[in-house]
């Protein structure tokens, strides 16, 4: 491990986790992050009382339940650094090991470039920002959000689950890292219109043609834009559960070293972007349980709160 790759995970490990001696760290990888993996687990003995890193089999879908196994592995370890390929971000396994205290972080997918770019950044700035959004956002009743290439779609939001915070050191912490996103939950059944997704959309990666879904009492009804249109319908109906295509989060990106690169995991963390997700919202205290959850990143937004403007073309308004 290089210095700059081991003053980054210290960072994680000391500055954002603080990580006591007396903690137990579990991570797990699979065979395409291992190598990242092992960085953490080289230097989590310094931190921990004990840290364990198993490899497992890559998930098929983003969203997808864990083995079994490894879901009561989760329950029994203080920190959980979740660096797969597949993203574990929203599960059931997840949510229970938080609930019952332990500090979560995933990293879907992360890449080298990622983790040494858009880590150390001021959190302190971030979470002024981030300030700024919720306190705006906490009492709004309808969300809008419109781009120049044709996105219109309202819905209401659960005024209780909007995440903002970017502490990671508190019991029941669960946060993507790189950190840069507030997001939200938009109430079942009350998106109304389209979203026009222009930069990438997991499940397909990086966009050759924008993809237009439209939406209808909170379900995507209707999923256009050739090859890359056609991919992301097969992973949705691969599912086979109609609740698939819920309108499940809104995100706005708030990260400022990251870059759209068709890694979904930076690509929704970008300053001027916001994400529109399908699928599972429970992991954030929604109510559709299905094993998928695929973000669409769109680029230059205006994103209105009530008859407020918050972003005009992707720049912050206050």
């Amino acid at each position: 491990m290089g210095k700059t790759e081991k003053n980054i995970v210290d960072k994680v490990y000391c500055d954002l986790l603080k990580v006591k001696k007396s903690e137990k760290i579990l991570i797990v990888c699979d065979k395409k992050t291992k190598k990242i993996a092992e960085m953490f687990f080289e230097d989590g003995f310094v931190f921990g009382d004990s840290t364990l890193c198993i490899e497992v089999p890559e998930g098929k879908q983003n969203g997808e339940e864990p083995h079994p196994e490894i879901s009561k592995l989760l329950l029994k370890y203080d920190v959980l650094l979740l660096i797969t390929t597949k993203s574990l971000t929203h599960t059931n396994a997840v949510k229970k090991a938080t609930e019952k205290g332990a500090r979560a972080i995933t990293m879907p997918g992360i890449q080298p470039a990622t983790l040494k770019r858009c880590i150390d950044i001021s959190y302190k700035d971030m979470q002024e920002l981030h300030n700024k959004i919720y306190k705006r956002m906490k009492d709004v009743k309808v969300v809008r959000v419109t781009t120049k290439i044709g996105t219109d779609i309202s819905f209401s939001i659960y005024n209780d689950k909007i995440f903002y915070k970017t502490s990671m050191h508190n019991k029941g912490d669960l946060h993507n890292l790189p950190i840069g996103e507030v997001y939200t939950v938009p109430k079942e059944g009350s998106a109304e219109g389209v979203y026009v997704v222009d930069a990438s959309q997991a499940g397909v990666g990086l966009l050759k043609k924008p993809i237009k879904i439209t939406v209808k009492k909170g379900m995507a009804v209707k999923i256009e834009g050739g090859a890359d249109a056609t991919k992301l319908e097969k992973v949705l109906k691969s599912v086979k559960d109609k609740k698939a295509y819920n309108i499940a989060e809104l995100g706005i990106g708030t990260n400022p070293k990251a870059k759209i690169t068709g890694n979904i995991l930076e690509d929704e963390k970008v300053i001027s972007t916001c994400h529109i997700a399908l699928g599972n919202n429970y992991g954030m205290g929604g109510k559709v349980n299905v094993p998928i959850h695929l973000d669409g990143i769109m680029k230059k937004p205006t994103i209105y709160f009530d008859d407020k403007i918050i972003m005009k073309n992707g720049k912050f308004t206050f």
